[in-house]
């Protein structure tokens, strides 16, 4: 084999293997990007299925239920129009209560309900992440409706 033919060898093979380690990077990229879908979205069904996603908002007052003996706890996460039953069990962040702001990494399930296996909750008390602010934003004139109509104008579906 002359020289050249080596060098044209030799750089075809280095951009091929550029071309599999991009290839590979970007697959990687693709399945674990996390999406972040409003509660509101979530309840019309408009939700990645296959995936495991993020969601965020309030923690509802007086929801959350902790089952006894176990680390299993159930509450609802609000965007001030529709709530969002959300099941998780693990040991839940020193910030997580009622009334703050959490983002919950998870997927739903048969029963809508979102099941977490990650809870992530604001780390002070002026902080809230982007994505939920943006959201409760969206949502805030929606607050002073009474409950029975937010909840029928989410269909859970």
């Amino acid at each position: 084999m002359k020289p050249r033919q080596q060098r044209m060898l030799a750089v075809g093979l280095a951009v091929i293997g550029v071309a599999v380690a991009a290839a590979l990077t970007l697959r990687a990229f693709d399945e674990n990007m996390m999406f972040f879908v409003e509660i509101s979205d979530v309840a019309e069904g408009n939700y990645p299925q296959e995936r495991n996603f993020r969601v965020g908002g309030l923690v509802v007052d007086g929801s959350v239920q902790r089952e006894a003996g176990s680390l299993a706890v159930n509450f609802l996460v609000t965007d001030m129009r529709c709530d969002l039953p959300v099941t998780y069990s693990g040991v839940l962040p020193d910030l997580f209560r009622e009334g703050q702001g959490v983002v919950a990494h998870g997927r739903m399930n048969e029963s809508k309900v979102f099941v977490a296996d990650k809870i992530l909750a604001k780390h002070d008390e002026n902080y809230m992440a982007p994505e939920v602010a943006e959201s409760l934003a969206k949502h805030v004139d929606d607050k002073m409706m009474p409950l029975q109509e937010r909840g029928s104008e989410c269909n859970q579906g």
